[in-house]
């Protein structure tokens, strides 16, 4: 019995270990401070980010819209100084109505979130995601 539980633990922490980290994925735009971030939820315009596959999901006549990006009605939005919210797991926007509500404070937030350009020069974010759809390396390239 106690061999079955070391190897549940084992392939428990084998998973959480192949999961834990995405920094490299996470866009420029994105807020400091998480190794690993599933998806961002933007309250000023209600939708959401998907940091692994670098998509854009918003409502658009009542369907969820997966798209690279943001539809023309948002072209200004400034992702840089908008709130992100950091939501790990899948399909947040199933929960939208859920967050519409629990984050509603966070539209129009005046406080500056440091984001990951900010801190560039880190070795923690010298590599990351770019709206030009390409990874960059700051120790190589820099902007």
């Amino acid at each position: 019995m106690g061999f079955v539980i070391a190897t549940l633990s084992m392939q428990s922490c084998a998973a959480q270990l192949k999961l834990s980290v995405n920094i490299g994925l996470q866009p420029y735009w994105g807020p400091t401070g998480y190794d690993h971030v599933d998806y961002y939820y933007l309250p000023d315009i209600e939708a959401y980010y998907n940091v692994v596959n670098h998509q854009f999901i918003y409502r658009d006549g009542g369907r969820w819209i997966f798209a690279a990006s943001l539809p023309p009605r948002w072209a200004n939005y400034d992702l840089v100084h908008g709130y992100k919210v950091v939501l790990n797991g899948p399909k947040p926007y199933l929960h939208f109505d859920e967050h519409r509500v629990k984050y509603a404070q966070y539209k129009n937030w005046n406080q500056h979130q440091e984001i990951i350009e900010e801190r560039h020069s880190e070795p923690k974010y010298q590599y990351h995601w770019h709206d030009d759809g390409q990874h960059r390396d700051d120790r190589h390239d820099h902007h």
